[in-house]
């Protein structure tokens, strides 16, 4: 997992990191899903997040997807995961398409368990790349 495959997406993950609002941390997580896996990107985005958000303290079922097809500020590759009782940011990702596969970069605070969220990422069956802000 220390292993980055893609030094350039890492590097311009790591300057999207820092400095900010609040401390945060993300993960590069590399897929063989391309174009037209739309609902397996959807599922994958979500189980992620899931892990994610019980790797910061919460229960995945207090959270929800924000995708923002009704925001311009929002691409349509863009999502949140967000708290349902204050619509409290817990995650948000990016979909990239790249050499005909996706990979998502995910940013969420740094006081999630880092190391916990990349486990259960490769757990789930996808290479990840750590980056820390």
């Amino acid at each position: 997992m220390d292993r980055v495959i893609d030094d350039d997406l890492y590097r311009r993950t790591k300057r999207l990191l820092e400095p900010g609002e609040i401390a945060l941390n993300g993960a590069i997580v590399h897929t063989d899903l391309g174009s037209d896996a739309d609902i397996e990107m959807h599922q994958a985005c979500v189980d992620i997040g899931d892990v994610i958000a019980e790797n910061a303290g919460l229960d995945a079922s207090d959270t929800y997807v924000y995708s923002g097809t009704d925001d311009t500020d929002f691409a349509s590759n863009q999502h949140q995961g967000l708290t349902l009782s204050d619509d409290e940011f817990v995650w948000e990702c990016q979909q990239l398409l790249r050499d005909g596969s996706f990979d998502v970069v995910f940013y969420y605070e740094a006081t999630a368990d880092q190391q916990g969220i990349l486990d259960g990422i490769q757990d789930l069956g996808f290479e990840v790349t750590g980056v820390e802000g």
